[in-house]
This record gives structure tokens, sequence and C-alpha cells, in this order.
């Protein structure tokens, strides 16, 4: 009967597999936990707090995580050009997972 189970069940169609694809990739996480520690973020301040990202990378990053709505670009229609990016509320709700990843990290690394 488990055989049976684990031979029918699919990985990609639970939702941890879907968590895992919104925020997988070396940078995702990082980006959601600073615009939580700093609320509202300019595309240069990530970029610092980021430090060895490319501008590609970063932008990419952005893109994907504005398009699965995690987080909101507002663009400032000015010279230079001003975008600033925060976290949307569907972003805000994953920020209590992110945090307890913190908090096990915290309790578990070697010190």
């Amino acid at each position: 009967m488990i055989k049976s189970y684990i031979e029918n069940a699919n990985f990609e169609d639970t939702g941890f597999s879907y968590t895992l694809s919104l925020i997988s990739g070396k940078h995702k996480m990082v980006i959601l936990y600073c615009l939580m520690e700093f609320e509202v973020v300019r595309f240069n301040e990530l970029r610092r707090y980021l430090n060895k990202i490319s501008d590609k990378t970063l932008a990419t990053n952005l893109k994907e995580l504005e398009k699965d709505q995690l987080i909101i670009r507002k663009e400032y229609p000015q010279i230079p050009p001003k975008v600033e990016y925060s976290l949307s509320e569907r972003g805000k709700s994953l920020m209590e997972v992110l945090d307890q990843l913190c908090v096990w990290g915290e309790n578990n690394r070697m010190r």
C-alpha cells in the first residue's frame, strides 16, 4: 500500500514544491529578507546589500519576484529614474516562513 502511494506521488504537485519554485535560486530569499527588514529599497541599495551580484542577475530576480506577485515595483517618472521595491501583501505572508528558517538557523548553527 505505501509503495503504491509513493509510486503515484508527484512532488511537483505539492505546496512545498510550489513554494520552493517561488524562492529558489541564490538571491531571491535574500532579496525578500532585505525588503522585510528595510521595507522600501531602491535597486542600488539592493545591489549593495547583496554584495556580489550583477545588475542583470538582480534585475532578473526582481522581475521574477514581481511576476510572482511577491514584491511591488514602484517607478517614479523623473530624471534620473527612481524605482523602489517593497513586499506585496502576498510577499509579506511568506515572511513568516522565511523568518522561521532564520530562527532555525540561529538555533542550530555551529558556534
